[in-house]
Parts: C-alpha cells; sequence; structure tokens
C-alpha cells in the first residue's frame, strides 16, 4: 500500500469535524507546552540574577533587575494554570531587566577584568 494511499484511507476514517477538533486541540497542547517549558528560562533568568548580584564586577541593580524579570515573566507563564481571570498586563513591564542586562554588556561588558588570586 502506497504512503498516499494509506494517509488518504486515514483521512476518511473520521469525519472532517472529527479531523478539525484534533488538529486544534494538538495546536493548543504544543501551545500550553511552550508556555511551561519556558518556566525553565524564567528560573535562568532568577537564577541568573542572583549570580549577578553577588559577583564584584556588575552593577548589584542589574541581578535585581533580572530577578524581578525572571519572577514576573514566570507570574505570566503560569497565569493561564495558576489565576486564568486576573489580567497581569503590566508585568510585561518586568522585562526591562533583560534589556538593561544586554546593553550593559554591550557598552561595558567587554571591559571586565579577571580578577586576580590574592595570596
Amino acid at each position: 500500500m502506497p504512503p498516499a494511499f494509506a494517509a488518504a484511507h486515514y483521512l476518511t476514517a473520521f469525519g472532517s469535524d472529527h479531523l478539525h477538533a484534533q488538529v486544534l486541540l494538538l495546536l493548543n497542547s504544543v501551545r500550553y507546552d511552550w508556555s511551561v517549558g519556558l518556566v525553565l528560562f524564567r528560573i535562568h533568568l532568577v537564577l541568573l540574577g542572583c549570580l549577578v548580584y553577588r559577583s564584584g564586577y556588575i552593577p548589584r541593580i542589574l541581578g535585581i533587575l533580572l530577578a524581578i524579570d525572571g519572577s514576573g515573566w514566570m507570574i505570566n507563564s503560569l497565569r493561564p494554570y495558576l489565576y486564568p481571570r486576573a489580567h497581569l498586563g503590566f508585568i510585561l513591564l518586568t522585562s526591562v531587566g533583560e534589556l538593561f542586562f544586554m546593553l550593559w554588556l554591550l557598552l561595558r561588558g567587554w571591559k571586565i577584568q579577571e580578577p586576580t588570586a590574592h595570596s
């Protein structure tokens, strides 16, 4: 049986309404899986903020902004699951931490000197 015939056979096994519902279900599941997968990136931002805060050569305010940024994005990505009716449009303002960190790395980050070991 050629592959084209097998695909046509499966398409006729269900009605078009069933196929449309199944495609919509799969598209929605990919969106939710992507949202949950980005929670790991949000955790990364919080941990990066903690590391930047503890380092001595990057301004501490950038670490605070990165930790706030990761927390804000995490709240925003978990909103459909934890509190679906809440309006949290203001949380997108927390993303300025990433912007400031990127600008600092571009403008000043290349001038960082390695710390010397004190013996």
